[in-house]
């Protein structure tokens, strides 16, 4: 059986805004791509409404599925990965206490899979946005971060993203 983690649910709003604020860079993309569908864009909306203090309830819950089938229904790759960082954005919240690798996700999925969705439309590499995602990250994100284990292995290219972008924090200089 894996330890718990203490979260409180300030730790979980710190969670939900930046990854909030990761998904909101590549919102665009899906945009470009899906004009008429709203649906990750009130993902990131209800994942914004929980960080300034919202409930975490089924508004979360139900917009990210509804980012999870928009980016089902996407046209391109980057544009399926954008609304992927919509959905993760709305599940960060939901950050279990447990201390397992996979908990990661929930904290920094929005960023990888944003960092994966600028990679293929811009169809180069995705260190900048790692980097510029890395310094958004506030002392709350990285408090959090720190007391899971490290991003698990495996996950393809967003899972490699992942490790990166947990590399980068975790030695992040403090202060």
């Amino acid at each position: 059986m894996s330890a718990e983690v203490a979260l409180s649910t300030e730790d979980l709003r710190a969670v939900a805004a930046f990854a909030a604020g990761s998904a909101e860079t590549v919102l665009a993309v899906f945009e470009a791509d899906h004009p008429e569908d709203a649906q990750p864009r009130e993902a990131i909306t209800a994942a914004w409404a929980f960080a300034r203090g919202g409930k975490r309830g089924k508004a979360l819950r139900d917009t990210a599925w509804a980012a999870l089938k928009a980016a089902q229904a996407a046209h391109t790759e980057a544009a399926r990965e954008a609304a992927r960082a919509a959905m993760a954005a709305a599940g960060a919240a939901y950050l279990h206490p447990l201390a397992k690798p996979t908990q990661v996700k929930h904290i920094l999925g929005a960023g990888a899979h944003a960092a994966r969705a600028t990679e293929l439309a811009a169809g180069g590499t995705a260190a900048g946005h790692l980097a510029r995602t890395a310094r958004r990250a506030t002392p709350g994100v990285l408090d959090v971060l720190n007391r899971y284990p490290s991003a698990p292995d495996g996950g393809g290219r967003v899972g490699e993203l992942t490790r990166l972008l947990d590399t980068a924090l975790r030695t992040r200089p403090r202060g």
